[in-house]
């Protein structure tokens, strides 16, 4: 266990759109990945019975149509193959087939004998290995969630009218906690932030997303330390006590710092080295 300064970086988006049928949760993402980066640099994993094709007008971005069984090994298997187009912004919609779909999550535990609480043992393991991949992803990731709807009355020219409303989201209790920003979507498109570690949007009126939104985001993600500025902090330390102190502060950047830390660090041993010779040969010289 260690102590460090605390220091923000800077950050891949991970956020969720939750609402009911209806509520724009695939167009607003849209929109929203489109102030973060290039339709071309936009794959959206698609579960929704080709809904992502109907906003193909919007720009041309891709689709990686996922069909069931909804595994969370098929959805990391989705999330990868992303990855490795070389995509920025990869929209998950929606991820609550992972959970409650055909072949998801509760689909399977229902269908295996044995101890239901036993059970829960070995699929908790493979969903919490599709969220890790959500957080761990280098991409930004914008999921879409289907919530449970129900319907209130609502007064409008004088008369009372049905109006459709999500209520609580249709995945694992306490998905939410996972994701950056959390957006409820209502019936008429609005949004609210229900979750916000941004400070961007919590407690303000609700409004309707726009790319605009995005290019917030996306400000906020480029304010903190960058990874090209680590490999640069790396590539100047003067001595091994700098080196593993830039390993010990950007954890999520090891993988990419490490093997150029272990390089510098050669370089610095073999000077001091040539420098130890050089120095015991002027030495030599003078007796």
């Amino acid at each position: 266990m260690e102590i460090r300064k605390a220091q923000r970086k800077q950050a891949k988006i991970k956020l969720a759109l939750q609402g009911p049928s209806g509520s724009g949760k695939t167009y607003s993402a849209l929109l929203l990945a489109a102030g973060l980066t290039d339709y071309s640099k936009i794959a959206v994993i698609d579960t929704e019975n080709h809904s992502a094709d109907l906003y193909a007008h919007l720009g041309d971005y891709s689709v990686l149509q996922l069909q069931k069984p909804f595994s969370p090994e098929r959805y990391i298997e989705a999330i990868e193959t992303c990855e490795n187009a070389g995509m920025e912004v990869i929209i998950i919609d929606s991820i609550t087939h992972e959970w409650d779909g055909s072949g998801g999550v509760l689909d399977v535990h229902g269908n295996m004998p044995g101890n239901s609480f036993t059970n829960w043992a070995k699929m908790t393991p493979r969903h919490n290995a599709f969220v890790q991949k959500i957080l761990e992803s280098p991409c930004h990731i914008i999921s879409t969630i289907r919530t449970k709807t129900d319907y209130t009355l609502s007064e409008k020219n004088g008369k009372m009218i049905p109006e459709k409303v999500g209520l609580k989201g249709i995945t694992r209790d306490g998905m939410d906690y996972e994701f950056t920003v959390v957006f409820d979507l209502d019936i008429k498109h609005y949004a609210s932030a229900s979750k916000d570690r941004t400070g961007l949007f919590m407690d303000k009126p609700a409004y309707v997303i726009s790319s605009k939104t995005g290019e917030r985001i996306l400000q906020w993600c480029n304010a903190g330390t960058s990874l090209d500025e680590v490999i640069k902090q790396v590539q100047q330390a003067k001595d091994t006590i700098e080196l593993r102190d830039l390993l010990k502060r950007y954890p999520e950047f090891r993988t990419s710092i490490e093997p150029l830390a272990v390089k510098r660090n050669e370089v610095l041993n073999a000077t001091i080295i040539n420098q130890t010779r050089i120095s015991g040969n002027g030495t030599n010289k003078g007796k």
